[in-house]
């Protein structure tokens, strides 16, 4: 059986777990290089029985399922893949499972990318290396508004830490209760008031249907020019055009992004090359602790789904 294991960027999965685990006949090939479209996925894979995929570096929709005819085994670091077609792989007798994962790395980010932002960090560095000195005043973020879009297992840790700088924490999502947010030292306040009143909006949405586009040119429009947005969640919540908008016209003050509409980022983008953001790969994951876990996890799947035991299974 042949195995591919996908968009490993830093040719890391091949010593982040023992593959001579897998049985006799089992041949793991490993693929860095992001695979561009559909049509050079199916060449590609066609051959595969199994497949590990890095999260959503790489979609699954219907389309390219059916170009997959030897396909059997797909495995999805974490247990949640929305770039993964659950219904269309249950058509096809492909069984989908996930792994483990560690779940503090993106909240750890996001206050990266908060505190990158307040205490101009990128900018300061890059003058000190150049023969430079300070070039600008930073932020105190004790006593600023925190608004918390999303207060789920990552949008708790980040309000946690928001409370420790002496933060004002607020928080929104489409079902959150006022007992919800009073648990994690929130206070609920409707859409339209976090987006005007915050000096910090951090993402922490699930993506989906009611999701998609959640913040757009009305929320942006709403924010104060002094504010900032960060993003370590999906790039589906956010209307990326209308954001580059606001940033090239100043109406926030910047904005902390791990996530991007096209990924890996275009060379080209637009986003490189303004001034007020700071921008990371998509990093929320990538740790050493979570590729460990994701690549044992996978051999274990692989394992498992070879003795007939699935284990982990998604859309069961």
């Amino acid at each position: 059986m042949r195995v591919a294991i996908l968009d490993d960027y830093l040719d890391v999965a091949r010593t982040s777990a023992d593959w001579s685990l897998l049985p006799a006949g089992f041949e793991p090939r490993f693929f860095r290089e992001p695979l561009a479209g559909e049509d050079a996925v199916a060449q590609a894979l066609q051959a595969f029985e199994v497949i590990v995929a890095m999260r959503e570096r790489t979609a699954f929709p219907a389309s390219l399922l059916a170009r997959l005819p030897r396909l059997r085994l797909l495995v999805t670091t974490g247990m949640r893949n929305a770039a993964i077609d659950l219904d269309a792989c249950q058509r096809q007798g492909i069984t989908v499972c996930g792994t483990g994962a560690v779940g503090a790395p993106a909240a750890e980010l996001t206050w990266a990318l908060i505190l990158a932002l307040l205490k101009r960090i990128p900018a300061e560095d890059q003058s000190l290396r150049s023969g430079g000195w300070q070039t600008g005043l930073t932020e105190t973020v004790s006593g600023k508004r925190l608004g918390v879009v999303g207060l789920g297992k990552l949008g708790t840790q980040v309000a946690k830490v928001g409370l420790a700088f002496g933060m004002d924490v607020v928080a929104w999502s489409p079902r959150l209760t006022a007992e919800r947010a009073e648990a994690a030292g929130a206070r609920l306040v409707d859409k339209a008031a976090l987006f005007a009143t915050s000096d910090v909006v951090t993402l922490h949405l699930v993506l989906g249907e009611r999701t998609q586009g959640v913040v757009g040119a009305a929320e942006l429009g709403a924010m104060k020019r002094s504010a900032y947005l960060v993003n370590t969640s999906r790039a589906g919540l956010l209307d990326e055009e209308a954001l580059l908008s606001a940033l090239r016209e100043r109406r926030i003050a910047g904005a902390g992004l791990d996530v991007f509409s096209v990924e890996p980022l275009p060379r080209e983008h637009p986003l490189r090359f303004l001034p007020n953001t700071v921008l990371t790969p998509h990093l929320g994951y990538v740790t050493r602790e979570n590729h460990a876990v994701y690549y044992r996890d996978a051999v274990e799947d692989i394992l498992a789904w070879s003795q007939g035991r699935p284990v982990r299974l998604l859309g069961a």
